[in-house]
């Protein structure tokens, strides 16, 4: 596990954050090739943030997806102690995760985040930057794209096209189901893009997000409707 490090920090000092700690991500899962054939416990990720832009709400819901069904979820709040910046999101938004992540009773194989891993600026986004900082294996899923180019993929579910910036392959966009929008899938660490891929497409049940996250964001939105 990396160390934490202060989260109420300057811009210019969480940019150079990310770059240090951006060579810290693993693009291949370490135990096995195939790996995500033994992954069932899929955690997602989420947070909101409360009324007043004071506070964030993060949550965790670990979904089994060979039973399709919830086994576990976790939530915290915390200050929010950085501002909403494109880009620098993680700094927001990962101590809430963090908090929430570490009520868990269970170890989920692996985490989908709604938000980017690779498909980053400097190639570090929150996915990527929680998987480093707990040494887990993560996911980037995203609704939107925030760096490079890609073609749209084919209308059917499983079509997917590359995310290239430069000459580099980030991510890809994946059509979860047909005539819906594409997510942008990514690694985040210790996955590979392949089995990044085939998680979330497995955890995509009738939805365009995947299960996991689509609860988690229900979750976190509910702590905020319950403001006193």
């Amino acid at each position: 596990m990396c160390a934490f490090h202060p989260w109420d920090i300057t811009l210019d000092e969480a940019i150079q954050l990310q770059r240090k700690l951006g060579s810290l991500v693993v693009m291949v899962n370490p135990e096995s090739e195939t790996a995500s054939l033994k992954c069932s416990l899929i955690a997602g990720v989420d947070t909101v943030e409360s009324s007043d832009g004071t506070a964030i709400y993060g949550g965790v819901v670990i979904w089994d997806r060979e039973k399709e069904v919830v086994v576990e979820q976790s939530s915290a709040r915390t200050s929010a102690l950085f501002p909403y910046i494109p880009g620098l999101l993680a700094f927001r938004e990962l101590p809430a995760i963090i908090r929430a992540l570490e009520g868990l009773e269970r170890t989920p194989h692996a985490v989908i985040c709604d938000g980017h891993g690779l498909a980053h600026p400097r190639r570090f986004g929150l996915a990527c930057h929680l998987g480093v900082l707990l040494n887990i294996s993560s996911i980037g899923c995203a609704k939107n794209l925030l760096t490079g180019n890609c073609d749209q993929p084919g209308h059917e579910r499983g079509e997917a096209s590359p995310i290239i910036d430069g000459n580099e392959i980030i991510g890809v966009a994946l059509r979860t189901q047909r005539g819906v929008k594409p997510v942008y899938v990514s690694i985040g660490n210790r996955v590979s893009l392949e089995e990044a891929v085939s998680i979330v497409l497995t955890c995509t049940v009738k939805y365009r997000l995947p299960e996991p996250i689509r609860m988690a964001h229900r979750l976190v939105t509910e702590l905020r409707r319950g403001e006193s």
